[in-house]
Formats: structure tokens, sequence, C-alpha cells
């Protein structure tokens, strides 16, 4: 197994190391795939066309029997999967959970709990309470039964290991050099030597995942998180350089009288690009003119934000060129002179580590879930996840990217990463959230002074949700090549997912559509979506009590405007108790 690994290693560095240059607007032109029914380029879902696309002949569908009735209002087929015991669990941690001083204070009780009853009885308090309600166990070996039990009712497992740290950008660095493991041999099976100290925790978090990815079930998905395979401060680095480079592009926008347009309608003309460049003392014309030849970029007069983004993978050849304007201060500054040659090196060993876990991933059968994490980190993320998306999704989607829907950009960002698909003609695979680091985001918006990511109320979210939701699943009804999880614990969203799929002719076999929740919460919209066919999943963290507290407090925190509406699910447990109780079946084991 070394020897098989430290090969896939090397192979994923040595498949890196030539920068890729996308296809221009004039080349994507669309040209009809296998399995894919004919349609005109499609600026938004409602001015698409009729056309569907299917898994029979190209354009058709095979017939499908109607779709399953689904019904969210049984408690007794709700909770079939739960013992009373744990019902009881569940109707008390919920409670609480709506509790706002309670809540905001978590982590200080759960602090003060540990000093007063000792580690020992803590973990019992903690077994008995939120660690048993919204956490597995603490290993593999421990959660097998869970998972077991939900599959013999139709639930499948995305697993994760929820050892985390809430890392602002000023600790990342910090915490950096603190990562140190004894695991020498492993590493190095998996070509992580030679690389710096400051990379050794690195290399843990993958040895670590690699062999937990071993006891991953077919046909299930495993979560990671890419801020455990890479060095935080980098992926902030990576992400200031994305995001000053996709602002540029906006600024050149406005100047041309494109301002306003959505993301995917807004095409700058090369030629008045080119001036401008000139103009700005960025690059004379020949310079320029060089960036928009090879690859046919820019042929057709004009570039899109796919084809500027593309440029940034030949940073090589530009970083000694490309200024960019500060349009605060009206100086030229570096855009990418910061990114080094040892930061070019972090760059391909963390997609090297990526790509070990990805290969194995593949040769089991398990779908792989990229994390979103705070914004600070998130662009080099979702660009390091599009990289694998474009190595291992050409066949079907191995790679799930996740989009969180409380950010302003979440649709340009969904529908720039589609269109990108379609153009190079690999498999779309995503995960669409609400988001969960809301209060972080707001804090440091508010500390640092920039303009606030999220979106500034809960009915705002919800709308591009359900916006996002929609454009996948219409893109789904054309493509043989989307598949989406739809992460919510909103029983109008699973409503309204259902309802489109049978108006779009999405049939809940073609696994296409996949719905999810967290271990622990509304059971009453998982249990009977997996009764009746759907493809559907639970979000199962594990991992040891004391290193899971900060994803129990965290998920608390983000959860708790949820938990306060909660009253339907805490109405359906408490109606199934009481029918138990009258019915004599209090002590009766969970049957299906």
């Amino acid at each position: 197994m070394a020897s098989a690994a430290r090969s896939l290693a090397f192979r994923a560095a040595s498949s890196l190391r030539s920068p890729r240059c996308l296809r221009s607007t004039a080349a994507a032109a669309r040209q009809e795939q296998p399995g894919e029914a004919a349609r005109p380029p499609p600026p938004s879902p409602p001015e698409r066309g009729s056309a569907r696309g299917g898994t029979g002949p190209r354009g058709t569908r095979r017939v499908q029997p109607p779709p399953p009735a689904v019904q969210f209002g049984d408690p007794r087929e709700a909770f079939r999967s739960k013992s009373s015991a744990e019902l009881v669990r569940a109707l008390v941690v919920l409670r609480l959970c709506a509790l706002e001083p309670l809540v905001a204070r978590s982590r200080q009780l759960m602090n003060l709990s540990r000093k007063l009853l000792g580690q020992h009885l803590f973990e019992k308090l903690m077994k008995m309470t939120f660690y048993g309600q919204f956490v597995a166990g603490e290993d593999q070996e421990a959660i097998k039964p869970l998972i077991q039990r939900n599959r013999a009712f139709g639930v499948g497992s995305v697993l994760d290991y929820s050892v985390e740290e809430d890392l602002t950008p000023e600790e990342a660095e910090r915490k950096e050099m603190e990562y140190a493991s004894s695991t020498w041999a492993f590493w190095i099976a998996l070509g992580c030597f030679p690389l710096p100290a400051l990379e050794f925790g690195c290399c843990s978090h993958l040895s670590s995942l690699y062999l937990r990815l071993g006891g991953s079930s077919e046909d299930s998905f495993s979560a990671i998180k890419l801020t455990a395979l890479g060095r935080p401060q980098f992926l902030m680095q990576f992400s200031e350089v994305l995001m000053k480079w996709r602002k540029f592009f906006h600024q050149m926008a406005a100047e041309q009288g494109k301002a306003g347009l959505a993301v995917m309608e807004t095409r700058l003309e090369v030629k008045k690009l080119q001036e401008t460049l000139a103009n700005l003392g960025i690059a004379t014309k020949a310079e320029s003119q060089h960036w928009f030849t090879g690859e046919d970029l820019g042929v057709s007069g004009t570039v899109d934000l796919l084809d500027w983004n593309s440029l940034i993978d030949s940073r090589t050849k530009l970083s000694k060129l490309l200024l960019i304007p500060n349009m605060k201060t009206g100086q030229l500054e570096p855009l990418l002179s910061h990114f080094t040659e040892e930061e070019d090196l972090q760059m391909k060993r963390m997609l090297q580590r990526m790509d070990v876990l990805a290969t194995r991933a593949l040769e089991l059968g398990v779908r792989l879930m990229v994390d979103a994490e705070q914004t600070y980190f998130q662009p080099a993320i979702s660009r390091l996840t599009l990289e694998m998306q474009r190595k291992f999704n050409m066949e079907k989607a191995v790679i799930f990217n996740t989009f969180q829907c409380y950010l302003k950009e979440a649709y340009d960002n969904v529908t720039m990463d589609v269109e990108l698909s379609r153009r190079e003609g690999w498999h779309f695979g995503a995960k669409l959230v609400r988001g969960a680091y809301m209060e972080q985001e707001h804090a440091r918006a508010a500390q640092i002074g920039y303009e606030d990511p999220l979106n500034p109320t809960y009915e705002e979210t919800n709308e591009m949700y359900q916006r996002c939701l929609d454009y996948v699943l219409e893109e789904i009804k054309y493509s043989q090549k989307v598949k989406v999880m739809v992460a919510s614990h909103n029983e109008d969203t699973v409503k309204f997912t259902i309802r489109r799929m049978a108006e779009l002719g999405i049939h809940p076999s073609e696994n296409k559509v996949y719905f999810g929740q967290l271990l622990g919460m509304c059971d009453q919209i998982t249990f009977p979506l997996g009764q009746a066919g759907y493809p559907v999943y639970k979000y199962v963290p594990y991992g040891p009590v004391n290193e899971v507290l900060p994803y129990l407090s965290r998920r608390a925190l983000e959860n708790r405007g949820f938990m306060k509406r909660a009253k339907r699910e805490r109405e359906l447990l408490w109606n199934e108790f009481k029918r138990r109780l009258i019915t004599g079946s209090l002590f009766c084991n969970p049957s299906h």
C-alpha cells in the first residue's frame, strides 16, 4: 500500500506542474455530448427551452413511475428508528438548544462543567445529552451500529471526523507550528517529504483521512476540510489574490459601462481592455496581447470572468508584469508578486494531498464532499476543489464542492462553476447549504471595516438558496453531468425541491438530487424521505468528546435561529412519545 500511495502522490504532483488555460467564450460554443439534450446557451433558467436531457437516447428520458408521496407529519413513521430513550434525549436537548442565553455561552458552560465535574463525569454527561444527540461516536468502529441502522431505513451517511478549531486569520499562522506527529513512515509513503516543518500537520491530517476513507461504505460520502490539508495562511493569501483579481475584472467592466450585469453576461471587449491596461501603465499593448493569445483566449473579441480567471493559472509569466490599480490610493500595486516559488510549491503539495484522497475515494466508490469554510479561506478552497473536479469528475461526480447561500455572491459562484463544467466537459457535483460561519463573518466584517459578505436577512438567504437550487435543478433537466445535494433542515425547501423535481421530470431513482440533514436534527424530514425512496443522507460527525467541542459549539450557534423555530419537531417527538406511552410500546426496539 505504501508504494502505491507514494506512486499516486508523485503522479499527482507531476500532473499539476503545467498551467491550464480555459477555452474562450468563442471556443465554448456548445457541442452536444452523449446523454445530453441539445439546447441553446441559457443565460438564466427561465429563458431555457423545454428540451429534456435523459438517461436514455439523446433528448429523451426513460418512462419512470410517478415519484412516491412523502408524508412529513406522521410522527410514528418519522421516529420509527428511535428508541424511547432517544426520543426523550432529543426532546430535552432540542428544548435546551432553543434557549438563547444557553447557546450564546455554550463554550464557556462546557468548559465550566468540565472543571466542576472532572473529565470522566463530564464525558458521561455529554454522551447522555448534546454529544449523544449530535455526534455518532468517538471512532469509526463506534459509529457502525448507527450507520447500519440508518441504512436499514433508507438513509445513507456523510462521514465527518469533526475535530476542528475556530481559527481567525491571526490565529491561523500561530497555530501552524503547533502541529507535529510521529507517523513519519506513512508521510514518506504518501510523498510528503521533503517539506517544511510548517506543513507537518497537513501530512498528519492526510494520513488520518486516508486511513478513515478505508472505513467508508461504497456509495457513501466523506467530508473533508481543506484547512486540514494545507497551511491556513497560504489559503488566506491565495484567497486574497483571487478576490483582487475578480474585483479588478469588475472594475474593468465598470470602465466599459457593464456594471451591474449578471456575472456570466459580463464580457469585456478585448481591444478596450488592452487600451485601458496601457493607459493605466499596467501593461503595453504588446504585453497584454500576449495574455490573450493561445488556447483561443479572447479570439471572440470578448473575455468573460471564466476566461479572466484562467489567466491566473499563468501567473509565473505574469507575476513580473501584472499590477492593478488601488482605487483608494491611485497607486499601482502588484497582484501576484507575493506568490513566491515556495508558495507555488505549497499549492502543488496541497493539490497532491487532495489527489491522494480523491484517488483513494475513487477506488472505494466513495464521494468526497469538500466543506465550505470562512470567506477568508473560501475562494482558495473553491479554486483548489475545482482543480480536483477537473481531474476526477470526468467520468462521474466524485468531488463535490459546497456553496454557501448566505453569501451575496452565491448565485454567481454556482453559475460560473456550472458553466465551466459545461465548457470543459466534466461532471458538476455540489452541496448547497445556507451557511455555517455567520457569527465569525459578521464580527470580522465589523472589526476590519469591509462590506459584510452575507445576505442581511434570513429571508434573503432563503431566496438565494432557492434561486441557486432552481438553477441547478434546471441544469439537471438538460444534462447527465450534474448532481446536487440539498443540505437543508427547512421543510419548505425540501418540499419545493420535490415539487420542482416532479415538474422537471427528475425521478428520485435517477440519483441526481440528494438530500442531507445533520445527525440529531430533522428526523421527521430525513426518514420519510428515505422510506419513500429519495436519496437522503445524514451528516454523521464523530470524534473524541473533548475534540469535537468546537464543532458542537459552532453548530449550536449557527443553528440557534432554526432551533427556536423547531417547535414542530419537538411537537412530533412529544406526540410519538405519548403514543408509545399510551399503547404500551415504550420499551419496544426500533423496527423497520
